[in-house]
């Protein structure tokens, strides 16, 4: 882990009930003294919470494959430059909803094999990877009830329906085998508590090793 902060991102289809264990990780750490950031991809910054509303609403097939990419490194080359960059420089612990994991999936997967491009334009414009990864692995029917269930106007990805949602299991499975180092996998078809003890023995043993270290 970097010596200056600590980068933290969570991932998972949707409906998998991330955002809900990123912000209750954020909480605990909060009350046990740590300087946190929690934010969220896409978005995180004022130039790209705009580009979010261009890819979360609409219609599914309103942006190709390729557009989308663009799309979302822009955001994250703001959101890195204006809010992770300088959090981290601070020794602040750094909370992200989602980072270029779920680009490799939902862009760089689901719609051709365009992995490759995604990796290129990571690697030119972003350089950088979390510290610490932690997959809330869902099952995707479930996931996709939830989602659904949330009934707001950011639905673009689940309007692809059940099969991308299986899709995008099996592929962060073989996301969290790639980058086996980072990524930390945990079981989320339990109850909400159940899931963040996990969360939170996970990332506190992790913190006490970069501190003997």
């Amino acid at each position: 882990m970097t010596q200056t902060g600590v980068f933290l991102t969570f991932e998972g289809i949707d409906g998998s009930g991330k955002s809900t264990q990123a912000r209750l990780l954020a909480e605990h750490l909060r009350a046990s003294g740590h300087q946190v950031v929690l934010t969220r991809e896409p978005g995180g910054s004022p130039g790209a919470e705009e580009i979010r509303n261009l890819v979360l609403q609409g219609d599914p097939d309103r942006w190709s494959a390729e557009t989308e990419i663009l799309l979302f490194t822009a955001a994250r080359r703001d959101h890195l430059e204006r809010t992770i960059e300088p959090a981290l420089a601070e020794g602040k612990i750094v909370i992200c909803d989602r980072f270029a994991d779920s680009t490799r999936m939902y862009q760089g997967l689901s719609r051709g094999n365009l992995r490759g491009l995604v990796d290129r334009l990571h690697n030119l414009m972003i350089g950088r990877e979390p510290d610490m990864t932690l997959l809330i692995d869902m099952d995707p029917a479930t996931g996709l009830s939830r989602a659904k269930g949330r009934q707001g106007a950011e639905e673009r990805f689940e309007d692809f329906g059940p099969a991308l949602q299986q899709q995008m299991r099996a592929g962060f499975l073989a996301l969290a085998d790639e980058f086996s180092d980072r990524f930390r996998i945990v079981d989320g078809n339990r109850d909400m508590d159940s899931v963040s003890q996990d969360v939170t023995q996970i990332v506190t043993e992790a913190l006490q090793q970069t501190v003997h270290e």
